[in-house]
């Protein structure tokens, strides 16, 4: 199976054969192994740093009704809320004390927002913190809003793929929404020269290892920037409130799959990672991550974000919180950074 890992990192993809017998592995010296390459891929561009990005969670309101997500529009016990400029423009000013130079700006699918208010919040915290990065994570837009949120200042724009067959993406979406529009979606938003993310849930429901082929040879084809990918957690208040969640051990393999398949890429240990493991961050990192996103948003709507059940939010000092997890990575050898962490184009 070794030879398959250093066949991955020397061609960057795999048949899809070879990938399913990686995905399907548990020799544990294989795995260690794999995580080991990854790790050495990532140290190549970006050492043993760990860039922090803060997130704000700045609406729960949403049109869409997918089957997976605690906020869809269906779910009627979800408590809504949305923040105003001055509140998000309050959190970047906490998170840049803290050290924060990437600000996350991440949402349902809210028409309260036009295009016009969106525009209004990113100038005016580009224009409060010319040094910050600036990335949206608010779905399904059309060209000429990408490039209007572009031309205010944005910089990386987060839009999950969720998966790359068209037969599952029928599973865990409604009719009105489709995979030919999400894939649009990104390769406008590459073309208007947005650093751009992608990414899925492992173990989502209807999954199978065919699917996760498929997701990592569209990852292969698109090359994003950014790739966030963490296990699925069942939201009790959704049509599949029963299903099993995702679990670490393929949620790891695949995060070292995907550094070996584009090694520049920025990668997140996600907050879903770290929902189902207590140590999910610094696993995530032994596993080829290195990126953290960090709640800052107010907390008394913290806990009302849930996109799934049993979230993991902070309540307490973010400063606190920025030193046990500090600690943790000290324990591995990799520390938390106070910069933008661009993706490294050389």
């Amino acid at each position: 199976m070794k030879n398959l890992i250093e066949k991955l990192k020397k061609e960057q993809i795999l048949c899809a054969d070879d990938l399913k017998a990686l995905l399907s592995c548990t020799d544990q010296i294989t795995i260690e192994y794999l995580s080991e390459q990854a790790r050495n891929a990532c140290q190549v561009f970006y050492g043993h740093d760990v860039f922090m990005r803060g997130l704000i969670e700045f609406t729960n309101y949403c049109k869409n009704d997918c089957y997976y997500c605690g906020i869809r529009k269906s779910n009627l016990k979800a408590e809504r809320y949305r923040l105003s400029k001055e509140q998000i423009i309050n959190c970047c000013y906490i998170g840049y004390k803290l050290g924060f130079r990437t600000f996350v700006l991440q949402g349902g699918e809210d028409n309260y927002y036009i295009d016009d208010k969106i525009v209004d919040i990113v100038s005016s915290i580009k224009k409060s913190y010319p040094d910050c990065a600036v990335t949206l994570s608010i779905g399904e837009k059309s060209y000429d809003s990408y490039q209007a949120y572009f031309d205010a200042g944005a910089d990386r724009y987060l839009l999950r793929h969720e998966t790359a067959n068209d037969v599952h993406y029928s599973k865990l979406h409604p009719p009105d929404l489709s995979l030919e529009n999400r894939k649009q979606c990104l390769y406008n938003l590459k073309s208007i020269g947005y650093q751009v993310g992608c990414g899925f849930m492992v173990g989502s429901p209807h999954q199978t290892l065919d699917n996760l082929v498929e997701d990592l040879q569209f990852i292969k084809d698109f090359q994003p920037q950014m790739v966030g990918i963490g296990p699925f957690i069942p939201h009790q208040h959704t049509p599949f409130a029963k299903h099993h969640a995702g679990t670490l051990d393929l949620t790891l393999k695949l995060l070292s799959i995907i550094r070996l398949i584009n090694p520049r890429v920025l990668l997140p240990a996600t907050t879903a990672l770290n929902t189902i493991e207590h140590d999910g961050y610094k696993l995530g990192m032994l596993a080829g991550a290195n990126v953290i996103m960090l709640n800052l948003s107010p907390p008394e709507v913290r806990e009302k974000y849930l996109l799934y059940d049993n979230k993991t939010y902070v309540v307490d000092n973010a400063d606190d919180y920025l030193m046990i997890i500090q600690k943790r990575l000290d324990s591995i050898g990799y520390k938390l950074v106070v910069s933008r962490g661009d993706y490294k184009l050389d």
